[in-house]
């Protein structure tokens, strides 16, 4: 058992260089990877599709690959799971609701793809809420995913299931997708990194013309999420947002000196309401920047108008992503997505052109924020992980919440500025739970944004704290 939780626990990066290297198989590693889940998952729920044995037949070609003297992909033989919303060929894919709750797709979606084109190897899908709406990971499909550093809690969302799956061990590599947080949140809540890139870094053929969703990496250290996004990215022509740079390059030494850099330092981000508990752990590790040679200043972006562009284009996002469906099927959603579709459906052509006009706006003044400061240090979340029976945050700080959407708020503005952002582990509250900070990089330059926030990693070393499960 010892030597099975070593596997599970090794970074995707070790685990590529052992098995390349012939120091361990890659059927030993699934081998491994599928008893953890056996004996963790019953207990978290994040897994809520399995297929073991076609897992067990695909580590075998992968040997019998090496043994052949293929050339071999730069994710060869590692354990992965994809979220529920991510189409997976022959394989269940529900996106949390009834309604698809049988549904098997008889195609893969492009990051899947590229996924089994670099060698991994797909263990089963990871749980959700409904239409990846909201983080909180629940839906009357599977249930609700629980927190691994303390069962009673939330292990956010919507890419719930994926960052549980990484905190225990139970995978090497992990899918998501970020609208609002979706991928930052979960990873701040479970001690794991995740990473929202850049529009059209990672080509993602589901969302055609949309630049709020993005598809992205997680895994439990930055050097993985960096060699995951060098798969993942490039560009493809059923995207037409997708960017032209070869992925490859995410996949150099993310070592850099960092002495002189200018970083900007938001306890708020210019005035959102943060609990205590999680201003106190990002004030304990304010002192690793300064640790690493940056200029660290208090500053925030002007982030004015963030919350009305959000609600605006994330409606007409609703309205084109389920509307029809709503129409078909109208007592088959829960309360939130019926609302959220009807503030699409409620919004003029003049709110909508003036929701694009100053989301241009903030961007400029993001982009000339971040020409002072090369990285911006903020929260991932207002709030620590919260009871598994709330469905969101209804208040902060005495501070009443308006919708599901608002206590996120910290992580929205960032989308609506398009900068890439990664959350990584970077403490616990006096109870034992994560906190992650979000570290923003200046404008597709995911690059710097990794060698950055791997820097903070190697000195902090939060997430090697496993969950006691």
């Amino acid at each position: 058992m010892a030597i099975s939780a070593d596997l599970c626990f090794l970074s995707a990066t070790e685990s590529v260089r052992r098995i390349t290297a012939k120091d361990v198989s890659a059927l030993e590693v699934m081998e491994a990877h599928l008893a953890r889940i056996e004996r963790v998952n019953p207990a978290v729920n994040a897994i809520v599709t399995l297929h073991a044995d076609e897992a067990l037949a695909g580590a075998r070609r992968a040997d019998e690959a090496q043994a052949r003297g293929d050339e071999l992909g730069p994710l060869h033989g590692l354990p992965v799971a994809h979220k529920d919303s991510f189409l997976t060929r022959g394989m269940r894919t529900t996106f949390g609701s009834p309604i698809f709750k049988d549904f098997i797709p008889d195609e893969d979606s492009l990051a899947v793809e590229r996924q089994r084109r670099a060698g991994a190897i797909t263990v089963g899908k990871t749980n959700m809420p409904e239409f990846a709406a909201g983080s909180q990971t629940f839906n009357e499909v599977f249930g609700a995913t629980r927190n691994p550093y303390d069962l009673s809690k939330t292990c956010g969302g919507s890419s719930g299931g994926a960052a549980v799956a990484l905190a225990c061990g139970m995978v090497a590599l992990a899918d998501g997708s970020d609208l609002g947080g979706s991928l930052r949140n979960p990873a701040n809540f479970c001690n794991v990194v995740g990473l929202r890139p850049s529009i059209g870094r990672v080509a993602d053929a589901q969302n055609g013309w949309n630049t709020l969703a993005v598809a992205g990496p997680m895994a439990r250290t930055v050097e993985d999420v960096a060699l995951f996004l060098s798969v993942l990215a490039g560009a493809d022509a059923r995207d037409p947002v997708s960017l032209p740079e070869d992925g490859a390059q995410f996949r150099a030494p993310l070592e850099r000196d960092f002495k002189g850099t200018r970083v900007a330092w938001s306890a708020d981000l210019g005035g959102l309401p943060v609990e205590p508990a999680v201003t106190a752990v990002l004030e304990s590790q304010r002192g690793v920047f300064n640790d690493i040679g940056c200029e660290v200043e208090e500053a925030s972006p002007d982030l004015r108008g963030a919350d009305a562009v959000f609600q605006t284009q994330r409606g007409v996002l609703f309205v084109n992503a389920f509307g029809d469906l709503l129409d078909q099927h109208p007592t088959s959603f829960k309360d939130t997505i019926v609302w959220n579709v009807q503030v699409g459906r409620s919004l003029t052509g003049t709110q909508v052109a003036e929701a694009e006009k100053l989301r241009a706006q903030i961007f400029l003044r993001m982009h000339a924020f971040m020409q002072r400061y090369e990285f911006l240090i903020a929260p991932v979340n207002q709030v620590p992980p919260f009871p598994i029976d709330q469905p969101y945050v209804t208040a902060i700080n005495g501070e009443k919440m308006d919708n599901y959407l608002d206590w996120m708020r910290s992580c929205s503005s960032i989308t609506v500025t398009g900068h890439p952002a990664i959350s990584v582990p970077c403490g616990f509250t006096p109870e034992g739970l994560p906190v992650g900070v979000q570290i923003i990089g200046r404008y597709r330059d995911e690059r710097g944004l990794l060698q950055f926030a791997h820097a903070f990693q190697q000195r902090t070393r939060t997430g090697e704290r496993r969950p006691l499960i």
